[in-house]
């Protein structure tokens, strides 16, 4: 504050009180103001000091700044408006971020998230019960953001359906993921067009050593409770442990390959023994069929593929397996064989695959090559 010996009486510009010769006053931008106005009116800015106006005072709660310091050393986020220092901004084409904001930006906005990425799901399929999640996959061609952003272009034109992850198994490679889709929009859905560009841009599935092909089933598809849906699992179990000569031909996989990545849990009486045996998590998540998800049972048993009707086919002996075990006893899918289970079989994707590989009637057809 200053004192200063004035003769004239001297009239505050903000107020109009007459300042007496002994009062105290400010000079804000060259105006001078009495001390009653000072106290009540102005504030400090806490980067240089200056006494400026309440209402001209830029910042927020914490912090008060002047306009200068404010629009040569501060900014504000662009997506929650908190208040940031220069060097504390993060700027993504000329916008500013505070660092969680700008995190979420980055991981929403980039091609390919990292392998913990789990957005929230989005169903397609309308009315369906039953959602089946896919993830595919791919390597050899490079954990590459311009061929991700070719195969998410086919495919997400204006909402996701697919988003696409980085996976440590993978030698330089990339996984596909989709949403939940019931069986019949999987069948609609671009997977050809993505399978083939995925091809045309370098990337492998079934001819490398590295990739699976995961499918994952809700959970209360199969149950309206948690007991219900075990029942159902017990004898998913007990139908793939019963037939695992037939589903490892299936799968594609060598035997040491499904050892390391989708092991069985081993042959029991009863498929309630099986899953006891599941549940002690001896395997961890590379189980043939997973149930560590606490949504989904996800059947990690196929090796990757590129090849569109393979997909199909796996896709449809996941469902049918399924149907099976809620439709039939303990007993009834126990005493089923291989041949009773593929006489029941309508689609003709999966009666093409089962063909090929010999599962269906053992004759001579055209086989095409695996990729």
């Amino acid at each position: 504050m200053e004192n200063n010996n004035i003769e004239n009486r001297m009239i505050c510009s903000h107020c109009g009180a007459i300042i007496a010769e002994d009062d105290d006053f400010e000079t804000i931008n060259g105006q001078i103001v009495c001390s009653d106005c000072v106290e009540r009116d102005t504030t400090t800015c806490d980067r240089c000091g200056a006494v400026i106006w309440i209402d001209d005072s830029y910042g927020d709660d914490d912090t008060t700044l002047c306009s200068h310091c404010y629009h040569n050393h501060y900014t504000r986020c662009s997506c929650c408006d908190v208040l940031l220092h220069e060097d504390d901004a993060y700027n993504i084409d000329g916008d500013s971020y505070c660092s969680e904001c700008y995190h979420d930006e980055v991981d929403k906005n980039r091609s390919i998230h990292d392998y913990g990425y789990k957005p929230e799901p989005i169903f397609y399929g309308g009315d369906s019960t039953r959602y089946f999640g896919v993830e595919l996959e791919i390597d050899g061609a490079g954990k590459d953001c311009d061929n991700a952003d070719e195969i998410l272009a086919i495919a997400n034109k204006g909402e996701e359906k697919i988003y696409i992850k980085g996976d440590g198994s993978l030698d330089d490679g990339l996984e596909i993921v989709s949403h939940p889709m019931s069986l019949e929009y999987h069948k609609q859905f671009q997977w050809e067009e993505i399978m083939k560009k995925a091809i045309y841009l370098g990337y492998r599935s079934h001819q490398t050593s590295t990739c699976g092909l995961h499918i994952h089933v809700n959970r209360d598809s199969l149950g309206d409770s948690r007991e219900e849906q075990d029942e159902v699992i017990a004898r998913i179990l007990y139908f793939v442990e019963h037939h695992w000569n037939e589903m490892l031909k299936f799968s594609r996989r060598s035997e040491y390959s499904m050892n390391r990545w989708a092991a069985r849990y081993g042959y029991e009486k009863t498929g309630r023994e099986i899953l006891d045996k599941a549940k002690k998590g001896n395997n961890g998540r590379y189980a043939a069929v997973n149930l560590m998800n606490y949504t989904t049972l996800e059947f990690r048993l196929f090796r990757g593929t590129l090849k569109h009707n393979t997909l199909i086919a796996a896709l449809e002996l996941v469902n049918d397996i399924c149907d099976l075990a809620i439709s039939l006893t303990d007993e009834g899918i126990a005493n089923q064989s291989w041949s009773e289970f593929v006489d029941t079989i309508n689609e003709p994707e999966l009666i093409q695959y089962l063909k090929e590989r010999r599962l269906y009637i053992n004759e001579e057809i055209e086989i095409q090559e695996e990729v």
